[in-house]
């Protein structure tokens, strides 16, 4: 259909549609919008020296933070790589950095704003860097389900606890209600701290995290566990399997480490004798089951640098992760490899490129101030108080 059959049908694109395409705004939603201004060319064979040039002169300024997700091409332009809290906490610690640029998404932008102080700015290269698992969880649909669990009359037995990829106001709801948030490296602490408080806990966003941590690492059966999906009345539950259920997972998942399969590691298992499979507890249940190692992103570098030379791995998480430690440990004859046959960055990580990254520092050094994430005062107090919680964790 040509534009012109379009227009005559009077056929408007949707709010949703739009965003997916980068072309509206919501600032509560992971996703994002197309950039102001023009970005360099792809094809620029400056880019380098130009990023190279922008941070030399913005100095002390500005502090770049690299997630372990991101293309090599950004991450050589990291101050600090790490994980989502780990960058976050970094930020919070450089006081004297005016300017913040996250090479990451967008709730990680929000969990720098929080934990920054004020003067600080925190800056994310392309706003359409989000998060689709975040994105599974919205704060309407979370007061919903608290509806329901007040309905059930088990509100006041549940601690919500949820996954640092969340948004701002899921961050928020969970300070408000009591709870905690976690990460990949802290989720069995935060639960146990949770079960302290109160008999259930409503885990957000991802349940295979929650499921994983609950089943693998605490001992409890998959019967303890129920699924609420947003999208269902109810959550697609009823009232009786509310109040048996120890752990209500949200219906959320990670669209990269959801892709590994059962399949992946017997495939991998007979592809490479002797190959130690190495997952992160994002992956699905029977993935983590199959697997010889389980861990968050820190665990994964962490055990590779200690394996033995000689050693072999499948590695169940993000590509560009994977392929740059498979080259930072060939030279000690540590053979790694990326656990599936099919090829999955994160699409939305991999949003925040070299062309973007040099827009956005020229834009600073020229003064002019770009694509800032700045959460409300209200959400950021509520939110930070979750954050304290989860830091309070013995």
């Amino acid at each position: 259909m040509t534009t012109a059959q379009t227009q005559e049908l009077d056929v408007q694109p949707t709010p949703l549609a739009l965003l997916l395409l980068g072309r509206d705004a919501d600032p509560r939603s992971e996703r994002g919008v197309e950039c102001p201004g023009d970005l360099p060319s792809p094809s620029d064979p400056d880019l380098v020296e130009r990023a190279r040039a922008a941070k030399e002169k913005l100095g002390d300024k500005v502090f770049v933070l690299g997630h372990h997700y991101q293309r090599d091409e950004v991450i050589q332009f990291a101050d600090v790589t790490g994980d989502s809290f780990k960058l976050a906490r970094d930020a919070a610690a450089r006081p004297e950095a005016e300017y913040i640029v996250f090479c990451g998404v967008h709730f990680m932008a929000e969990s720098a704003d929080i934990l920054t102080n004020d003067q600080q700015k925190v800056v994310l290269p392309d706003l359409a860097a989000g998060c689709s698992m975040a994105d599974m969880a919205t704060a309407e649909q979370v007061a919903e389900c608290w509806d329901v669990l007040t309905e059930a009359g088990v509100a006041e037995q549940v601690v919500p606890v949820s996954y640092m990829n969340s948004s701002a106001d899921i961050k928020a709801f969970t300070g408000e209600h009591g709870g905690t948030i976690c990460t990949s490296s802290n989720a069995k602490r935060a639960l146990e701290w949770a079960f302290q408080q109160g008999e259930k806990v409503l885990f957000l966003p991802d349940q295979h995290l929650g499921r994983n941590t609950a089943v693998r690492d605490m001992g409890m059966s998959l019967d303890d566990c129920v699924v609420y999906n947003p999208h269902k009345p109810n959550g697609g539950l009823t009232a009786d399997e509310l109040r048996a259920a120890k752990m209500i997972l949200w219906r959320g998942h990670c669209s990269v480490h959801g892709r590994f399969s059962l399949d992946s590691v017997n495939e991998v298992r007979e592809r490479i004798p002797g190959v130690n499979v190495l997952v992160h507890p994002e992956c699905t249940h029977e993935v983590v089951t199959a697997a010889d190692y389980v861990g968050s992103t820190e665990y994964i570098i962490k055990t590779l640098q200690e394996a033995p030379a000689g050693s072999k791995w499948a590695i169940g998480t993000e590509l560009n992760l994977v392929r740059r430690l498979a080259n930072r440990f060939a030279p000690e004859g540590k053979e790694i490899v990326f656990l599936d046959r099919t090829v999955c960055f994160c699409s939305t990580m991999n949003r925040i490129d070299l062309p973007h990254l040099v827009w956005a520092l020229e834009s600073l050094a020229e003064g002019n101030l770009v694509n800032r994430i700045e959460v409300d005062k209200e959400t950021e107090a509520s939110a930070k108080l979750a954050l304290e919680r989860m830091l309070a964790l013995p």
